[in-house]
């Protein structure tokens, strides 16, 4: 097995790493096997069919009743979509899945960014790029997207 201090001089072998604490390396291996394990569970699931089909149909809604676009690119809106569909299974309510959020259930409480988020509904700002206007560079000339659409530019992601 690979010494990590290996080279290192024996004084500054035990000397304390800025809160960093060393395990011996018969511990690498369980250390190896709890972070391979936490990335499972943190995997993220893909959304209920019908969540995916509840945030195309409000999408397209809202794009139309916004006069904005979807972008050119589809698999930019496909991945939203997803994302706030996601959301919706899993938080009960569309939050914006292009932020971090230390406390997800405290911001859909909230309801700042829950889509339509207030900088979309204020100022038409999608951080998301989900809507756009129509002098962005990135809008196209589609206010719809079919599920069919979403599923070939997710599949592979």
């Amino acid at each position: 097995m690979f010494d990590l201090l290996e080279g290192m001089p024996v004084s500054s072998r035990n000397a304390p790493l800025h809160g960093v604490t060393l395990l011996p390396s018969s511990k690498l291996s369980s250390l190896r096997y709890c972070r391979s394990r936490r990335l499972k569970v943190r995997a993220q699931e893909e959304p209920s069919e019908k969540s995916v089909e509840i945030m195309r149909k409000f999408s397209e809604q809202y794009a139309v009743r916004s006069e904005t676009f979807f972008c050119v690119d589809k698999g930019v809106t496909s991945v939203v979509i997803k994302g706030l569909a996601n959301h919706k299974d899993t938080l009960g309510a569309p939050l914006c899945p292009c932020r971090h959020y230390d406390d997800k259930a405290a911001e859909v409480a909230q309801g700042f960014w829950n889509c339509p988020c207030v900088p979309m509904r204020e100022r038409k700002e999608c951080h998301c790029m989900l809507f756009l206007t129509p002098d962005n560079e990135f809008a196209g000339r589609e206010q719809s997207i079919t599920l069919e659409e979403i599923k070939e530019t997710t599949t592979n992601l």
